[in-house]
This record gives C-alpha cells, structure tokens and sequence, in this order.
C-alpha cells in the first residue's frame, strides 16, 4: 500500500497539488490502472495492465502476454 500511495496521494501532497490530483475524487484529475486481482495481495499484478483511462478517455492495451 505504501508504495502505491508514493506514486500517488503522497507525490501530490509532495507537489502540493493535492487540491487538484493524488485520489479519485469528483473535480479532481485522474489516470487510472485497470487490473485484475488486488495488487496488495500481489504487487506483480500491476505488471498487466487491462486499461488506461486518461482524461476520461479508456485506452486498452491490446498486446496480450
């Protein structure tokens, strides 16, 4: 859990832009990872990524390993 909320609630507290980004919260800016399973129970999970979504906008990642 720590070292996913280095890369993302506390990078932006560290930029001071924790107003604006760091959480998925309404009016705030978001990237988020889809993946399967609980990368808490298996960090490698994050290695697979099924989708990107970026300002709204879903982007698959269409190579499968």
């Amino acid at each position: 859990m720590q070292a996913i909320q280095s890369v993302t609630i506390n990078a932006a507290d560290l930029l001071d832009w924790k107003d604006r980004t760091g959480s998925i919260t309404k009016g705030k800016l978001a990237n988020i990872i889809a993946v399967e399973g609980n990368p808490l129970d298996d960090i490698t999970t994050l290695e697979h990524v099924k989708f990107v979504m970026k300002d709204g906008t879903v982007y698959k990642n269409e190579v499968h390993k």
